[in-house]
């Protein structure tokens, strides 16, 4: 089978070329960022390695061999999987690849918001050594989080903030509140509950498509003071709203590794707040995790190439 790369800001490839080597595999790279790009570039393909172009159902009619596309990271939003379905084509992820690092960015993040190290850095450094400054804080141990997503990375983070002695309450478009209950100590709740509960929120779903998660009606709900991270996509919440929200101390701190639009451009409005720290998209990263990622996807390929069979099927978005 013929596979070739739809694109990749990957500066080597030398893991991937050697998981393929390693079974008398090779593969041909193009640069595409469009779906004509997709087209003319990968006509041949049987087995596309995609990280960003688009692999919609107009590509996927104009290859006439393609089979399988597999997906560096856990999102698949720009790949139009119902459609594969329909077609047979065979969607794949990788999901596990940096499911702590995820998690753990994200609590960062919330120590970082509720202790408020990074404004006190600031301060410290450059005007005063005050520690007032930082008043109020409220005491961890006594706060609700809520965790929107509770997949891999949900669960792991929910271990974290548990550890810490946090009330953890969760919801999953996917799951019956009942059904969360098996942690033992994470309690399951509809979305509108978690939103009014919370007052620590993070979020680790997918985004919905063409509607805000979390939208100016939503954040009229949440409790005064609320903390808010987003370590999972952009387009979850509405960055409007919460620029509003962070303006009139509806909410207390927010921290956002993905954004609607990346990359998020220096000098936007929301960045003048002092209470909101922004990430690029780093959740997923450690050394170790990269190396899983690439040798993953090229195991992918290949045990598709070979047995038409992969360890991480998607079969919707």
């Amino acid at each position: 089978m013929k596979i070739m790369y739809t694109d990749t800001d990957h500066p080597s490839l030398e893991i991937e070329r050697k998981v393929m080597a390693d079974a008398g595999m090779d593969f041909t790279v193009t640069q595409c960022k469009t779906e004509d790009e997709v087209i003319a570039n990968c006509r041949d393909a049987d087995i596309l390695i995609n990280q960003y172009a688009p692999i919609t159902a107009k590509v996927m009619d104009k290859l006439p061999n393609f089979k399988m596309v597999v997906r560096y990271g856990v999102g698949v939003d720009n790949v139009e999987v119902a459609e594969a379905v329909k077609r047979g084509i065979t969607v794949c992820n990788i999901p596990d690849y940096g499911t702590g690092e995820v998690a753990d960015h994200a609590l960062a993040l919330m120590l970082a918001l509720v202790r408020k190290i990074p404004y006190m850095n600031e301060v410290t450094k450059t005007e005063a050594w005050d520690c007032t400054r930082a008043f109020p804080i409220k005491r961890l141990s006594e706060q609700t989080v809520g965790i929107l997503g509770f997949g891999r990375i949900g669960q792991a983070f929910a271990k974290r903030v548990h550890a810490l002695g946090c009330t953890v309450i969760a919801c999953d478009h996917h799951l019956e509140p009942g059904e969360l209950h098996a942690c033992g100590y994470v309690t399951g709740v509809s979305l509108e509950e978690l939103i009014e509960r919370s007052d620590i929120i993070s979020i680790h779903c997918p985004p919905l498509k063409g509607q805000y998660i979390f939208d100016a009606e939503s954040f009229q709900h949440m409790k005064k003071g609320v903390y808010i991270i987003n370590d999972a996509r952009g387009g979850i919440i509405d960055e409007e709203a919460l620029d509003r929200a962070l303006e009139d101390g509806t909410v207390a701190g927010a921290a956002l590794d993905c954004v609607k639009g990346e990359p998020m451009q220096p000098g936007c409005p929301i960045q003048r707040h002092k209470n909101l720290l922004v990430t690029p998209h780093m959740g997923w990263y450690s050394q170790q995790a990269q190396v899983d990622l690439k040798r993953k996807v090229a195991e992918q390929a290949v045990k598709f190439a070979l047995t038409g069979k992969v360890d991480y099927p998607v079969y919707k978005n």
